[in-house]
């Protein structure tokens, strides 16, 4: 594995790059993480002999953190900017949560340069249930862990999460800076996840959906929320063409589960339904 740097309007990205010679994928993290959250799902399908990049979007882990372009339209060109930047054609991109929406927004656009979109427990995230952005804010604005020692949230991470694999311990702590005195902040700023969040409220899945050429895996982790169902039902009857496995899992199901959730991509791609 390599991290490599990609430029893109203006800024650059930072990306994890497994070589390989099948088809490639392109693997997008949700808010506030990153792209070492992959890092087991990677590893996992790189040993089966594909082409691999997880890439840290702008403003988070080691990418550039500039002060705009975090609507949508600049996030998919990013995405497009870094699948033209390692010379690919055509890749599986894969997104989760927020990032879920974002490869989204890239696959609904004419031409996009991929063959099959994989969203994991994002991709039909709408926010429009909360009455205003005030109300959205309010409800999601992350609570404050700037100055938390790195011990304590490691330690908080493993109690929180028991059943993951040390690959996913390792992405969580790296959704984090550790400071000098041994504290952590997020690499991503309050008022850029506040922006990021304001653009997701202000997105619309359901309007992209017919725009979307490609074949489309749906991955969502059953979380026993009657609105999740259906907002995945609207995205199964929205698709052109669509394929559904739910997940009892976290949100976080790539860290989770990456073994599992690497066979089902690779089960897509081996069957045709993804090529």
């Amino acid at each position: 594995m390599d991290v490599i740097r990609i430029p893109v309007g203006g800024i650059s990205l930072a990306v994890r790059l497994w070589a390989g010679d099948k088809v490639p994928f392109l693997l997008v993290h949700g808010l506030a993480s990153n792209a070492l959250l992959w890092q087991g799902v990677a590893e996992h399908l790189a040993s089966a002999g594909h082409a691999v990049a997880a890439v840290d979007q702008r403003g988070h882990g080691r990418s550039d953190k500039p002060d705009d372009g975090y609507d949508f339209a600049t996030v998919a060109a990013d995405l497009a900017a870094v699948i033209t930047g390692l010379g690919w054609s055509q890749p599986v991109v894969a997104g989760q949560s927020w990032g879920g929406n974002v490869a989204l927004e890239l696959a609904a656009r004419p031409h996009a340069p991929l063959c099959a979109l994989v969203l994991v427990d994002g991709g039909w995230i709408d926010l429009s249930h909360f009455g205003s952005w005030e109300e959205c804010e309010q409800a999601l604005t992350p609570p404050p862990i700037t100055g938390t020692p790195a011990a304590e949230m490691e330690a908080m991470l493993r109690q929180r999460h028991p059943d993951w694999p040390e690959s996913g311990i390792r992405g969580q702590m790296a959704c984090y800076e550790v400071r000098a005195d041994g504290t952590v902040a997020p690499w991503l700023t309050l008022d850029r996840h506040l922006t990021i969040l304001r653009h997701l409220w202000e997105q619309r899945p359901a309007s992209l959906y017919p725009l979307v050429e490609v074949p489309v895996l749906l991955l969502p982790c059953d979380d026993g929320s009657s609105r999740k169902r259906e907002q995945v039902a609207a995205a199964e009857a929205g698709l052109r063409r669509s394929r559904t496995f739910w997940q009892a899992a976290d949100h976080d199901v790539h860290a989770e589960q990456p073994e599992k959730v690497a066979d089902l991509l690779l089960r897509c791609l081996d069957d045709g339904f993804c090529t």
